[in-house]
Order: C-alpha cells, then structure tokens, then sequence
C-alpha cells in the first residue's frame, strides 16, 4: 500500500478525535496541476525582455523557485504542520503532566475535571501521539520530496533544513522524546500494548553510548543519542533546547555562562548551541525544556553512574549557591 492512502486510513478515525491532518491529497494535487502546466505551457527564453506568464509554472533547468506553487503549496505545508506540532506538543505536555503530578497538583487535576487515568490507558494514548508525530514526520518528507521531483529543484530540501528552525520539525520536539522514554517507565509495570504501525521502544548502550529508539512500519527508524556533547558522557538532569539537542543541565548552564541558582532563562539570547551553533529569535536556552521521564529512565537504567554523577555535581551546586549568596550580600551591603 502506498504511504499517502496508509495516511489517509490512519487519519480517517483521527479526523474524528480532532487531530489536525496533514492534506497530501491537497498539496499532491498542487504540484499534479504544476507539473501539467509546465508540461502543456513550456516558458520562452529570450536573451532579454521576457514577460513571464504569471500562471506558468517552472520547467527544468529555469529556476529552483516556481512563483506560482510557492504561493499556495509552502503557505498550506507551513500551516497544516504548525497545527500539527502544536497539537503535538499540547496533548504531550498534558499527558506528562497528568502522569508527574502528585500532591496538590494531583487534586487540582482531579478538581479540573482530568479524571486519572490508569497506567495502561496512559500507555496507549501515548504511543498514539508518538505514532502520530512519526507518521506526520514521514509525510512532510514525502511531500517534499515530491516537490523537488517535479520542479527539479533543492527547495523542498532547503525547507525541510528550515522547519528546525521554523518550531515544525516534530521529530525534534522535546516531547517526542518525553513520551517515549515515559512508555518505556511505565511498560516495567503494564503489558505493551500492540499496534499495527508502531514497534516497540527500546533504550539500548552502544559502547557506552545510550540510545533511545523506535520505529514506525519500517518506514522510519528513529534514534536519539543520549550522550551529552559537552561533557560526552551521558546525559545527567537532562535539558532539551529550543533546536532539539539534549545536554546535561549542569553543562548547559557552564556553556550560557550562568549559575544554577540564575538558571537558563538568564541566559542571553543570542546564546548558540553548542553542537549545531544554531541562533533563535528569542534564545535557544531561555526555551529550554526539562526531560523529568527521561531523567527517571536513566536514573534506573544506570544506577552506579546516576549516583556517582549525583554526588560529583552536588558539590558543584553547594559551591555555586554558595558563592551567589555571598556575592549578594556584597552587593547588599555595598561592599
């Protein structure tokens, strides 16, 4: 079965729970329509004053742009995969929250109106979302891709390298990464639940190296390295930053040059990455996200490790709170 009908049945029932969709009908049908005029309505080349028609499209060899299907087909693409990871984001946000919480936030959830649900139920809505991600993720590559096959171009590439930075690239969403490592805290208790599209998740050490993968009907094999780039050793009171790259909170903050009393929303905006070297608008840091079901799986995963690097950084953060409080009632007293 081709991928774009396998879209469309997986999201037939979604449609209904309100998930937002990706229309590849509609934008294959754009690029359909492209690909007939150029083939019907070839553009004249002349050394000088050519009137282009503005309802043609591109043909090989021309240009890497094509003003017609630019103006409807990455406008739709923008929109519909906005829709999606902020849908996303907020069902996976919720459903973290709603499995963390305890105490008082446990009975303001239950006063809310979010009745608790079971370990098994939160197991299956979350591998739903994560099959929703990776599916999404597959068909905005393949739509793409399809772009620059018929207008023999890189823009479709060019795009695709830009939805990082655009906030749509869902595949590097923190929370992708969240939900998989809460499936697998919560399997150790519950039985996995099958599915037809999505294989089991897996943290696997690789020469050390820990890995958190999955996969999705042999069409995508997903793999996130959860090394610390900084300290190269592996990730400790993790923290996801706003291009998608996981560092130790420790190291994060030693690269934004700022305490962990100040924390990373002190950080400059103008602060880069430190592997990608990536610039955001408003900070790679200050939009940090802190992976609370990643740290419960490492922490079990690798024991001796996670108490050995609880006791090393303890003392750093002692020294560090100390100093802050100094240099406070220095400033205090005008010293």
């Amino acid at each position: 079965m081709k991928f774009c009908k396998r879209y469309e049945e997986y999201m037939k029932i979604r449609r209904n729970k309100d998930f937002p969709v990706l229309g590849l009908k509609k934008l294959k049908k754009i690029l359909k329509n492209c690909r007939r005029e150029s083939e019907t309505q070839p553009r004249l080349i002349e050394d000088e004053g050519e009137q282009d028609n503005p309802n043609w499209c591109c043909v090989p060899n021309f240009s890497d742009h094509c003003s017609v299907c630019d103006g409807i087909f990455f406008p739709s693409l923008l929109l519909e995969m906005s829709k999606v990871v902020g849908f996303f984001n907020k069902q996976a946000k919720s459903l973290l929250e709603l499995h963390l919480a305890s105490g008082i936030q446990r009975c303001m959830i239950w006063f809310g109106g979010k009745l608790l649900k079971n370990d098994a139920a939160l197991i299956q809505e979350g591998k739903e979302l994560i099959t929703y991600a990776i599916i999404n993720s597959i068909a905005l590559k393949k739509i793409l891709k399809k772009y620059d096959k018929v207008h023999y171009s890189k823009q479709g590439q060019v795009f695709r390298s830009k939805a990082q930075k655009m906030h749509i690239e869902i595949l590097h969403s923190p929370w992708l990464s969240e939900l998989m490592a809460f499936h697998i805290n919560l399997r150790g208790k519950n039985k996995p639940v099958p599915s037809d599209l999505l294989a089991d998740f897996k943290l696997t050490f690789s020469d050390g190296r820990p890995i958190l993968s999955c996969s999705l009907f042999d069409s995508l094999k997903l793999d996130i390295d959860l090394t610390c780039s900084i300290c190269l050793e592996t990730v400790f009171d993790p923290v996801c930053l706003s291009c998608g790259h996981i560092f130790c909170y420790m190291c994060c903050c030693s690269t934004a040059s700022v305490t962990i009393v100040d924390g990373l929303k002190a950080a400059e905006y103008k602060a880069k990455c430190p592997l990608c070297r990536r610039l955001f608008q408003h900070g790679v840091f200050v939009g940090a996200v802190y992976m609370d079901e990643l740290n419960i799986l490492l922490s079990k995963s690798c024991p001796e490790y996670w108490e050995q690097r609880l006791k090393s950084e303890r003392i750093e953060r002692l020294q560090q709170a100390k100093e802050h409080w100094e240099s406070q009632c220095r400033a205090f007293m005008g010293i």
